[in-house]
């Protein structure tokens, strides 16, 4: 199995979880993976919580399933982000492009609102 070692669903909301580091040799992967679950108006969470690692290749697979997930008209929120990959994301802007969560409870209640 890869980076994202399950896909479940609650309600509407599809919760893809990914486990190890996101970097050159599984982001694409992780894109492969994420991308057919967005569909127009989809609700998604990224569970990040098992992710210690991304690289600029990961960051990259995010914006991708971001600028996927606007088009669709889906919401994306991303759970659990580490310290450390929130520090980098918020340095390079990327943290300004989406909704985050420090729990899966709180993103599960942030995407029911919406």
């Amino acid at each position: 199995m890869g980076i994202v070692q399950e896909v479940k669903t609650s309600g509407d909301i599809k919760i893809a979880v990914l486990q190890g580091d996101v970097d050159t040799k599984s982001a694409s992967s992780v894109t492969d993976d994420i991308l057919p679950l967005i569909e127009e108006g989809s609700k998604i969470i990224l569970d990040v919580n098992q992710v210690e690692y991304m690289s600029s290749a990961g960051l990259r697979m995010l914006l991708s399933v971001f600028r996927q997930s606007e088009a669709k008209n889906a919401k994306l929120v991303l759970v659990g982000l580490s310290d450390d990959i929130a520090d980098t994301m918020s340095i390079t802007g990327f943290l300004d492009f989406f909704v985050t969560a420090k729990t899966l409870d709180e993103g599960l209640a942030d995407l029911r609102l919406i």
